[in-house]
C-alpha cells in the first residue's frame, strides 16, 4: 500500500536520486541534472510538495510545484512535476501520489495545475489523462535538449492542465 505525506528536507537524497533517474531517461525534463536542495526548496511552493512511500516507508515517488508567475492574477496557477522511482513504475504509486497532489493543491487554493510533458512520455500522459487533466496543446520545437540521448535536438511538449471549476477556487490568499 502506498502512503503519501508531505516532503521534508530529509527526503532530499532519495528525491534527488529519483529526479536523476527521470532525467536519465531523456524524456522527463529539459534539466540536465537535479538542482541542490536549496535551489529546489526556493523554487517550489511549500504547500504542494509530497512524497509517496512504500510499505517500508521508503520514498518511491515525489511531486512538487512552482508558481508559473509572480503576478497576483496567477497566484492560483502552478506547474507541477511528478517522478516515480524506476522500481516503482507501474505499481499505481504515481496515481495515488497524483490524486493526493491534486487534493493538496485544491486545499491550498490553487485553481490550475499544469505541466509540460514530452510526447514520448506516454506513461505520464496516460496517468494525467486518467486523473482528469486535459491537453491544452502541443508546443512544437519549444526548446533544444542540452544533454543525453536527445542532445542538440529540438523537442516538443504537450501542455496539460487540470482546472478547478468551483466558486471557491482562488479564495485562499497567497
Amino acid at each position: 500500500m502506498t502512503a503519501v505525506r508531505p516532503m521534508t528536507a530529509s527526503d532530499w537524497p532519495t528525491v534527488h536520486s529519483i529526479f536523476a533517474a527521470g532525467i536519465a531517461t531523456g524524456n522527463a525534463t529539459f534539466e540536465a541534472e537535479p538542482p541542490g536542495w536549496d535551489a529546489f526548496d526556493q523554487s517550489r511552493v511549500p504547500d504542494a510538495r509530497l512524497v509517496a512511500c512504500d510499505e517500508d516507508e521508503r520514498v518511491i515517488a515525489w511531486a512538487a510545484a512552482s508558481r508559473v508567475s509572480t503576478r497576483e492574477a496567477y497566484r492560483g496557477v502552478i506547474e507541477h512535476s511528478i517522478y516515480v522511482a524506476p522500481a516503482a513504475r507501474g505499481t499505481g504509486a504515481g496515481r495515488v501520489l497524483l490524486d493526493a497532489f491534486i487534493e493538496t493543491a485544491n486545499t491550498a487554493g490553487y485553481w490550475t495545475i499544469q505541466s509540460s510533458i514530452f510526447p514520448e512520455n506516454v506513461a505520464s500522459l496516460a496517468l494525467h489523462e486518467r486523473a482528469g487533466f486535459r491537453t491544452v496543446g502541443r508546443r512544437e520545437r519549444i526548446a533544444r535538449m542540452g544533454y543525453g540521448p536527445h542532445e542538440g535536438r529540438w523537442r516538443d511538449t504537450i501542455l496539460i492542465e487540470l482546472r478547478r471549476d468551483d466558486e471557491t477556487a482562488g479564495s485562499v490568499d497567497r
